[in-house]
């Protein structure tokens, strides 16, 4: 018996397959407990409906990504740091404070969990830092580090 499968199933396939399993196996573990429907014409057009949705959905992520990432590329955020001497900060600028101040000053959500830091912001200046908006685009921006 064909069954699409509603769930990931171990040993079996991922959700959205189209499988081929015994009756029994169909008839008493995967349609009672919801893993799966059976495979007929009704279910078949629907799962095509889901995954050409899913596609222009990930589209539109994809497109929006790109557009924010050139958006924020001239962009560039002021974090007030307090310093010691020879241009040193007392600690390090943490993607937490960067965040925040995208946020007072552009008005922009930048997730801090996104940003990748080659290594901590310990001097004063222009750091350039990269974000990652989606899996396969990642966005530019300067942070600019001052002295309170």
């Amino acid at each position: 018996m064909k069954v699409i499968l509603v769930e990931d199933v171990k040993s079996l396939g991922k959700k959205g397959d189209v499988v081929n399993v015994s009756d029994g196996y169909a008839r008493n573990a995967l349609l009672p407990k919801k893993l799966g429907v059976e495979a007929n014409a009704k279910n078949l057009n629907d799962l095509k409906l889901q995954n050409r949705h899913a596609e222009r959905v990930a589209q539109e992520n994809y497109e929006s990504a790109l557009a924010f990432a050139k958006e924020i590329e001239d962009k560039k955020v002021t974090v007030k740091m307090k310093g010691g001497e020879g241009g040193r900060i007392f600690g390090s600028v943490s993607t937490k404070e960067i965040a925040a101040a995208a946020k007072d000053q552009l008005g922009i959500e930048l997730d801090k969990k996104k940003m990748q830091l080659p290594e901590p912001i310990k001097s004063f200046g222009m750091t350039e830092v990269s974000i990652r908006l989606h899996p396969k685009v990642t966005g530019k921006f300067t942070v600019h580090v001052v002295e309170e």
